[in-house]
C-alpha cells in the first residue's frame, strides 16, 4: 500500500472512531506513524486529504446503488432512499464530512465526479418512476433534489438529536416511511 492510500485509510479510521474534529494533518500523521509533514507530500492540505476521504463515502453510496434489488422503478427508488438513510446512520462522521464544504475542497475533480455520479444515479431512479406517471411534467433533477434534501434532512435531524427524542418519530425508518409516502403517493 502506498503512502497516499495509507494516509487516506488512517484518516478514514480516525474519522469513524473520533469524528470530524479529530481528522487533522498532525493527528493523521501520528496515527499513520509518519512525520507530521508527510501528508503535505501527498496532499496540498487538509481539505485535499479530507476530499479523498469524502470521495470514499460517495463511492460507497454509489456501490449501494449498484446493489439495489430488482423490482419496479418505485421499489428501487424506495430501496435507494433506505440505503441513503442506512448509510448516514451507520457512518455519521463520514456523512457529515461528505457535506461539509468548509472542510473539503468542493472543486476536487474526483470528489466532484463521484458525488455527481451518485446524484445522477438517484435522478435516473426518479426519472424511471416518473415514466410510470409520477409527476411526469416535473424536471427529474428537481424532484431528485427535493427528495434528496428530505432524506438528508431526516438523517441529519436524527443524527443530531432533533428527531431522535420526538414522541411522534419512533424510529428513523418510520420517519422515512412517512417521507416516502408523502413523496410517492
Amino acid at each position: 500500500m502506498g503512502a497516499r492510500t495509507r494516509l487516506i485509510d488512517t484518516a478514514a479510521t480516525l474519522l469513524a472512531e473520533e469524528g470530524v474534529g479529530a481528522v487533522t494533518l498532525r493527528g493523521i500523521a501520528k496515527a499513520a506513524g509518519v512525520s507530521h509533514g508527510a501528508p503535505l507530500r501527498h496532499f496540498t492540505g487538509r481539505a485535499a486529504l479530507l476530499s479523498a476521504v469524502a470521495t470514499r463515502g460517495y463511492v460507497e453510496l454509489l456501490e449501494r446503488g449498484a446493489d439495489l434489488p430488482a423490482g419496479t422503478p418505485r421499489e428501487r427508488l424506495i430501496a435507494a432512499c433506505h440505503g441513503y438513510l442506512d448509510f448516514a446512520l451507520a457512518n455519521p462522521a463520514m456523512f457529515e464530512l461528505m457535506f461539509r464544504r468548509d472542510l473539503i475542497d468542493p472543486d476536487d475533480p474526483e470528489l466532484t465526479r463521484v458525488s455527481s455520479a451518485v446524484f445522477d444515479f438517484f435522478a435516473a431512479l426518479v426519472e424511471d418512476v416518473q415514466e410510470g406517471g409520477w409527476h411526469p411534467a416535473t424536471d427529474p433533477r428537481l424532484l431528485a433534489s427535493s427528495l434528496w434534501a428530505s432524506l438528508h434532512g431526516l438523517a441529519q435531524l436524527w443524527l443530531w438529536g432533533g428527531l431522535a427524542g420526538a414522541s411522534f418519530a419512533p424510529s428513523p425508518e418510520r420517519a422515512l416511511a412517512v417521507t416516502l409516502d408523502a413523496y410517492l403517493d
